[in-house]
């Protein structure tokens, strides 16, 4: 089966309109069934329980989510995931279920231990580990030595990708002080860090292509104006960025098998189909997409950045067609996971809507899906007859183009109704199988938990100052002066 373009869903004020059969499979679950939103609403409200999930999750189970009237649900990129079960915490929640891979659960009971909630519980919607293909390479022979040398380099300071485990994070800091970032603050991090701690020596991993695309998102702030790069951070200008350019490492064997899709072949599609569209990139994303994504927000029309990010700059274009107030079809590469589409959806039409029962112009926005054929997997069992996510499960091609990933679709709406029932009629023993993981081992002393905790911590407390804490800075001059 070829498609000689890639599927779309296009988002009116009143209507989905889906061109090609996966954009089939992604719209078909946008309008849940009512039946089924009642059902959560009620076991949420009788439960007492919070649910925070990230973008990433299917739109069967988004579209669910986004429709129930309950305060304690909340789907954004894993930064704001923890901070909000806190708030639900705070708030009284009794129990917290995590939509994601298992780093995302364990960071939120981290958080949620650290800001004295131990006593509510959190769950995953399955026994079965929820794996990451990024998460998993960071638990490498690989990684070990790529921390192995940074540990004997003077003034070192790890950034590592929220996409790790606990234990990661807690073997990392007790051999380099470690702080977590997300595709939406890692740039500010490394800089900060640059004006902070002279001929600080930045390590950063697991992800490859995100380490490439900073090295290459650097070398470009390094050619900017003096002017424009103190916009950007203001401690900062040519020379102290050009300085930092040899100092900013990033790990060469770790990749996320959904971002790992968006290569050279998709990208010739792209520009030999799509010249005049907008285009959003994952900083995951490889080289080639990275750099048309790149190309295309230097001339303002697109964006490279988190999932935030890019829905944000959706929302923001959507935002400028209303002000001019004539008729347009926006069209948007959406160069990360398919699940971003329920977001969008939601939010844009949720501002068409608005527009239009003002009499506005007739205004669209089409979302194009670039996936290769081979990321439709066929299923005569199915009322659509294909589904997203390849036969093997996988979700992506190899020719290129990215369907879903596999692992974070194993967080179910079925799963959580099932969890949801459960709670407050089974004993409290036989949910175990579903709680984050727990590490017993002590690393230096402290338990991994508590050690892994830190760099989290490091962060949080980074968002909130604008600066890294003076416990780190020190951390990091005191290895130095040990080393």
């Amino acid at each position: 089966m070829a498609l000689p373009v890639f599927p779309s869903l296009k988002v009116t004020a009143d209507a989905l309109v889906p061109m090609g059969a996966f954009a089939e499979a992604q719209a078909a679950f946008l309008k849940p069934d009512p039946a089924l939103v009642t059902q959560l609403t009620s076991l949420l409200r009788d439960k007492n329980a919070g649910v925070v999930a990230h973008f990433y999750m299917d739109p069967e189970l988004q579209g669910v989510l986004a429709s129930c009237d309950w305060p304690h649900i909340h789907v954004s990129d894993s930064l704001a995931m923890a901070d909000r079960a806190i708030a639900m915490a705070e708030h009284g929640v009794g129990t917290v279920a995590v939509l994601g891979v298992d780093f995302m659960s364990e960071n939120v009971r981290a958080m949620l231990d650290a800001s004295g909630y131990q006593q509510v519980p959190v769950y995953r919607v399955t026994a079965d580990p929820i794996g990451c293909s990024l998460a998993e390479s960071a638990e490498t022979d690989a990684y070990g030595a790529y921390l192995s040398e940074a540990s004997r380099t003077p003034r070192s300071l790890h950034v590592v990708y929220i996409n790790t485990s606990l234990v990661t994070k807690a073997k990392a800091h007790a051999l380099v002080p470690t702080i977590t970032c997300t595709s939406s603050n890692v740039v500010q991090t490394v800089l900060q860090a640059a004006a902070q701690i002279p001929d600080v020596q930045i390590w950063f991993g697991p992800d490859t292509y995100m380490g490439d695309n900073l090295a290459h998102m650097f070398a470009s702030l390094a050619e900017m104006p003096d002017e424009q790069i103190r916009q950007i951070h203001p401690a900062h200008d040519q020379a102290s960025v050009r300085a930092l350019l040899p100092r900013f490492h990033y790990f060469e064997q770790g990749t996320c098998i959904v971002h790992h899709m968006f290569g050279a072949e998709v990208v010739d599609l792209v520009r030999k189909h799509y010249a005049d569209v907008f285009v959003t990139a994952h900083l995951e994303v490889p080289g080639e997409m990275f750099e048309l994504g790149l190309q295309a927000q230097r001339e303002g029309n697109g964006v490279v950045g988190s999932t935030s990010n890019i829905l944000a700059f959706v929302l923001g274009k959507v935002d400028e067609a209303i002000a001019r107030g004539e008729p347009a079809n926006l069209r948007f590469i959406l160069g990360t996971e398919a699940g971003m589409i329920t977001p969008i959806v939601r939010q844009v039409q949720e501002k068409l809507r608005d527009y239009a029962s003002e009499g506005g112009a007739e205004i669209s926005a089409e979302i194009i899906f670039p996936v290769a054929s081979e990321a439709i997997a066929q299923d005569p069992t199915s009322e659509l007859a294909v589904l997203p996510g390849v036969a093997g499960g996988e979700g992506c091609s190899t020719a290129g183009g990215c369907a879903t990933c596999p692992y974070m679709k194993m967080n179910s709406l079925r799963a959580l109704i099932g969890l949801l029932e459960r709670l407050g009629i089974e004993p409290a023993s036989t949910l175990v199988p579903f709680e984050p993981r727990k590490y017993v081992q002590q690393i230096r002393g402290r338990t991994a938990a508590d050690l892994g905790g830190e760099p989290i911590l490091h962060m949080r407390g980074f968002q909130r100052r604008g600066e890294l804490s003076e416990g780190l800075v020190q951390d990091v001059l005191s290895r130095s002066k040990a080393s």
